[in-house]
């Protein structure tokens, strides 16, 4: 079995301070700053990014700047945090801070409330994943996405437990190389 090298990208940022999730949130300038300073000689041939704004309009620019073709996927979006999406941290520490503390320990026995299960989180990021690796099979790929897509992608090609994920430090504009299995056989 061969490995696919993808480079993940997480967007800038967005001036927001809370679970963001599936919220669509523009980048602010310093964002777009970040994005374009992370890039900087950067080699990529093909750009697959989330179709939320904060990444997609980056890969945008980035794609049309250097000739190099996009592809938009809905399935990289960010994890749901279902009814902690867009609540500031402070005030989920104070209104929800065991549910949070549990989270953080175990995001896949204690998800938010209302939110994504990881198994369908795990599920979608690996899908594309695969689908990514085996369709750009010898490219590089520059894969614009988000903090708890990467930390959870770092998780499965890393064989860490989703415990891990916490501890995984994902800055805005921070590149991530990330090793992915490739069947031979779904890349002919």
């Amino acid at each position: 079995m061969s490995a696919a090298i993808i480079d993940l990208l997480r967007h800038g940022d967005t001036g927001q301070r809370s679970y963001r999730g599936q919220l669509d949130d523009p980048l602010t300038d310093i964002g777009w700053a970040q994005l374009r300073a992370a890039v900087d000689g950067g080699a990529w041939e093909v750009v697959v990014a989330s179709t939320l704004q904060r990444c997609a309009a980056f890969a945008r620019e980035l794609a049309s700047q250097r000739g190099l073709p996009l592809h938009e996927d809905a399935r990289l979006v960010e994890y749901h945090f279902g009814r902690w999406q867009g609540v500031s941290m402070e005030t989920l520490a104070e209104i929800d801070g065991d549910a949070l503390g549990r989270f953080w320990r175990d995001p896949v026995a204690h998800p938010p409330p209302g939110g994504e299960t990881f198994e369908a989180f795990r599920t979608r990021l690996c899908a594309v994943i695969d689908d990514i690796a085996t369709t750009f099979a010898g490219k590089r790929v520059l894969v614009v996405t988000h903090g708890g897509a990467i930390r959870l992608l770092r998780c499965v090609a890393e064989q860490r437990g989703f415990g891990d994920m916490a501890g995984i430090d994902v800055p805005h504009a921070s590149l991530h190389r990330l090793r992915w299995p490739v069947r031979i056989a779904d890349a002919i």
